[in-house]
């Protein structure tokens, strides 16, 4: 799964050697699977027996773990490799903080468009913008803003723009695309 062999952190690492609460929000988060509490307890109870050393074993545990009624979508496993996979290559937070210094290196009036294929690259996009957006986090009741949140731009599109009917019927592959924009003020 690694991208880069000179990487030290493997899969066999994750699934081996971190907690079941990392693994279960590890899973959760990048790979969005339902199960991923079962799914990590099913993983930590096996590897007390003896390390996972396969996918295949692998498998068969994230299977085990998952109700067959909810085994419909697809592999059962593939979120879960997702989830593993993303984590060893680092794949989120290297685009989030991509996003954050490309705002920082625009000129006024400059925009950021960002177009993402997956929930969570696009999740990742969504916070960045926030974030440069600056909220100020200061009760109401303040007369000024005492948390020093400082605003870099505005989010120009409240709500990502996704593929017409039409673009979709022209390019199927568009279906997941989402642009968001941002503008450095």
């Amino acid at each position: 799964m690694r991208m880069d062999k000179t990487q030290e952190l493997t899969a066999e690492m994750v699934v081996n050697q971190y907690s079941e609460q990392d693994l279960a929000n590890l899973i959760y988060e990048y790979g969005e699977e339902r199960f991923s509490r079962q799914i990590a307890k099913n993983i930590c109870k096996q590897r007390e027996e003896k390390p996972i050393k396969t996918t295949k074993e692998l498998v068969e545990i994230i299977e085990r773990s998952i109700p067959k009624a909810k085994q419909k979508d697809g592999h059962p496993a593939k979120r879960t490799f997702q989830a593993i996979r993303i984590e060893v290559n680092d794949e989120i937070k290297p685009l989030y903080n991509t996003i954050k210094t490309s705002i920082e290196c625009l000129k006024e009036g400059g925009r950021l468009c960002v177009i993402t294929f997956h929930s969570l690259e696009d999740r990742a996009v969504k916070n960045a913008y926030l974030e440069a957006k600056g909220k100020c986090t200061c009760p109401s009741d303040l007369p000024y803003c005492v948390c020093g949140a400082k605003s870099l731009g505005e989010i120009i599109t409240r709500k990502p723009i996704v593929a017409t009917k039409e673009e979709l019927e022209e390019n199927i592959r568009s279906k997941s695309a989402k642009l968001r924009i941002f503008e450095r003020r």
